[in-house]
């Protein structure tokens, strides 16, 4: 059990740097992954980014995933076969919550990062940092969203995920460092003391605290 974010982080980023990525970019899924994501990209001398991904609530059950959306010059949307087979819905059924989705991105991108350029990953070691994985479905999405990108490869590092999800994102990218896999898994909070909500404004100072490191 991790303490909090900043212990995990601290772990993560030992583990990834002794694997040496290749010219890396580390890319933290908010809010949860930005704590760990600073730490990492520190120890890696690596320049820091957020990855935007959405979740695709399903109708009348927002809590199941029916897809994900990732941002970028083209946005990368990503379906759950089964679960549209399910509900009996198609893609074009949600294009207006893909609109939704889409504008709230660029909300959370321009609040975080505002005037801010996204980092080119293209040619670089793009490492995906979250404090945990639980199904796996946000990370799947962010992976293909980011093959899109001519990315040289791509890494996904988290403290913490089930050996499922695991197994399923070694077959997608390039390398996953995962510190402990437990069995079985309740939740990503139940392996942390301490995982109180990231708020908006700690990721907007621990963004300021990184670039103002970068400029001096």
């Amino acid at each position: 059990m991790f303490r909090d974010r900043l212990e995990a982080g601290e772990q993560l980023a030992e583990a990834v740097a002794a694997l040496a990525p290749r010219d890396p970019v580390v890319l933290a899924l908010p809010r949860g992954g930005v704590p760990l994501g600073v730490v990492v990209a520190q120890r890696l001398a690596a320049p820091l980014d957020l990855l935007m991904v959405r979740k695709i609530g399903s109708p009348g059950n927002p809590e199941v995933a029916a897809g994900a959306i990732v941002d970028g010059p083209a946005p990368v949307v990503e379906f759950n076969s089964d679960i549209l087979r399910h509900l009996g819905l198609t893609r074009a059924d949600f294009d207006t919550t893909i609109t939704d989705l889409t504008a709230e991105i660029d909300r959370r991108r321009e609040t975080y990062m505002p005037g801010r350029a996204p980092e080119p990953v293209a040619g670089k070691t793009a490492i995906i940092v979250d404090d945990g994985i639980a199904t796996g479905a946000t990370v799947r999405v962010a992976v293909k969203a980011l093959r899109t990108h001519a990315v040289g490869e791509v890494w996904v590092a988290v403290p913490v995920a089930p050996p499922e999800a695991v197994d399923d994102l070694t077959g997608r990218a390039d390398r996953v460092i995962c510190l402990t896999q437990p069995t079985p898994f309740w939740a990503v909070g139940a392996h942390y003391r301490n995982f109180g909500q990231v708020s908006d404004g700690e990721v907007v100072e621990l963004l300021r605290g990184v670039w103002s490191r970068d400029v001096q």
